[in-house]
């Protein structure tokens, strides 16, 4: 699997998504900065790390989704090369229409930082086959704007169209319908607030995160 790890300035889990991507294809991804406008060819999937892209200035995402790279994402996304944001990649792909709804502060106006549990509730798509079991999984989170939202006809969209991937076990943030990771209608574009690439060690923790990078081998 030949990927490329998209690195804003702020970013702060490009190394660990970087790691989870060898450590899972055995390859090393290409680290492509912002401030580029053409991504390496032949790619099999683009990871969107989290941290804080332009030290979420304005908003989360919104200035990281105007960046010269992201024309080239949306190129991708709509040839149907794997695209996979996670916390502030989730935030960067709300912000540049790849997915719908918005990420707005936590309802506790907290900082949210432990494990939380979720519900796999879709696994027929290319992030999720590895988690045929559909078990409960634990991934960390840790974000200050991670509440999903959307109006009620795109959230009854998304259900109905089986494009909820995850969701909290508990309501961690607020969340509209406990959601913590959604599809594109193609299937080929995820977005979770959760960090599985936090999950690939037992050292670290658990590694309910393995499956979904495994899942993208095909």
């Amino acid at each position: 699997m030949k990927s490329a790890v998209i690195v804003f300035p702020g970013s702060n889990c490009d190394r660990d998504m970087a790691v989870a991507l060898e450590t899972v294809s055995g390859k090393k991804p290409h680290m492509v900065w912002h401030g580029d406008s053409e991504l390496p060819s032949g790619l099999d999937m683009i990871a969107i790390p989290g941290g804080f892209s332009y030290g979420d200035y304005l908003r989360s995402g919104s200035m990281a989704s105007r960046s010269n790279i992201v024309p080239a994402i949306m190129a991708a996304a709509q040839s149907g090369i794997n695209i996979l944001g996670v916390c502030n990649g989730f935030q960067i792909l709300t912000e540049t229409g790849l997915l719908p709804g918005a990420l707005m502060r936590n309802s506790n106006i907290n900082f949210v930082c432990k494990d939380a549990d979720l519900d796999v509730t879709n696994t027929n798509n290319r992030f999720a086959t590895r988690y045929s079991d559909k078990r409960p999984i634990s991934i960390p989170v840790a974000h200050h704007d991670g509440n999903f939202f959307a109006d009620d006809d795109t959230l009854d969209r998304l259900e109905n169209d089986d494009r909820i991937v995850f969701r909290y076990r508990s309501d961690i943030n607020g969340s509209s319908r406990n959601i913590a990771g959604i599809i594109n209608e193609s299937g080929n574009v995820l977005g979770m607030m959760p960090h599985p690439e936090r999950a690939i060690d037992h050292k670290h923790g658990g590694t309910d995160g393995i499956a979904l990078f495994e899942s993208l081998l095909g």
